[in-house]
């Protein structure tokens, strides 16, 4: 685990086991014959990574009385292979030059095989998730349908198609949009490591509340490392120069439209609607709303989110397992990566 948690010795010797098996299965359930296909599925895995929802399913299980079982390290594996699908295909959509310190898929390949590539990955999650039973292909089924229409809604906005559609707030909006395109696969993920570890129905539902407030809390916390981390291994600043306007973008919008905005604020406002192709441009537009209190802002938002994770974690017992939880849901705030 690389998110630097202080949990119970015996448990974390226990994952970080189990963690190295999911890392061997990741590539047993990516072997190709195709030179092309094995390269390019495995670029982002031999990146790294936080390996987060394998994490999250590992913990979970925990709450189970079968935690060891090989269909929890299936569905660890699973979650693993459908989040690496999604950066393929995120990357193109953002047309982000990096990933995790790497040129991303489309641009070693084009975006024609980067696409390809993360529907093959998802073609052999789905491969390994048919072992696990129909409910298990239920949840990854929903889990698929959350995933698309969250990036179909970042990428056409708040605006309906509908002329009579009541305007929507963007903020709730975009909260929205973070719950489909993060939060479903943390949730998933939680939930099927507690599922396949025999643990209770009321379990199941606790720790996919969790994963879905999680999801959110890391996002929110990623939108900040946008304007303000120093080695993310991803290019800063892309939303911002695809016009994708993360949560502080969107606190300095509502200040201008609610008449809060200071004067400065309206001028990073009207910057954003500017040409941000030039790279002098954007860095100093990041540095400007990386000095913002919108900053801050979006952190306590994703403190909160951190904060209501822990809470669905009430009912559940004391042991290793909830504190590494609770751990985890503070760790995904203040991490600097």
């Amino acid at each position: 685990m690389n998110l630097r948690l202080t949990i119970d010795p015996s448990l974390e010797a226990r994952l970080n086991q189990i963690l190295e098996r999911v890392e061997l299965e990741l590539h047993a359930a990516t072997q190709f014959p195709d030179p092309l296909a094995q390269i390019s599925t495995h670029h982002l895995m031999d990146a790294g990574g936080k390996r987060l929802r394998p994490l999250l399913a590992l913990v979970a299980a925990q709450f189970g009385p079968d935690a060891d079982n090989d269909e929890v390290l299936d569905a660890a594996v699973v979650v693993e292979l459908i989040h690496l699908a999604t950066l393929y295909h995120d990357d193109v959509m953002d047309s982000a030059p990096l990933r995790r310190g790497a040129p991303s898929a489309h641009e070693v390949w084009g975006n024609h095989v980067a696409i390809l590539t993360g529907d093959l990955l998802f073609a052999r999650s789905s491969l390994l998730m048919s072992k696990l039973g129909p409910e298990a292909v239920r949840i990854q089924a929903e889990t698929f349908e959350r995933l698309v229409l969250g990036q179909l809604h970042e990428t056409v906005g708040p605006t309906s198609p509908q002329s009579d559609a009541p305007e929507v707030d963007p903020i709730s909006f975009y909260l929205g949009v973070l719950g489909d395109k993060t939060a479903s696969l943390t949730a998933a993920a939680a939930r099927l490591g507690a599922k396949f570890a025999g643990a209770s129905p009321e379990a199941q539902a606790a720790v996919a509340r969790y994963g879905e407030a999680l999801g959110v809390a890391f996002q929110l916390a990623d939108d900040v490392l946008d304007f303000t981390a120093t080695s993310s291994g991803k290019a800063l600043g892309t939303d911002l120069r695809d016009g994708v306007a993360t949560m502080p973008v969107l606190l300095l919008q509502h200040r201008v439209t609610t008449g809060q905005a200071s004067a400065a604020e309206q001028g990073l406002v009207a910057q954003l609607t500017g040409d941000l192709t030039e790279d002098a441009e954007l860095a100093s537009l990041i540095s400007r709303i990386g000095q913002s209190n919108v900053i801050g802002q979006t952190l306590a938002l994703a403190e909160d989110w951190s904060a209501a994770a822990i809470a669905a974690l009430a009912d559940l017992p004391d042991c290793p397992a909830k504190e590494a939880l609770t751990q985890l849901a503070q760790a995904v705030v203040t991490r600097s990566v």
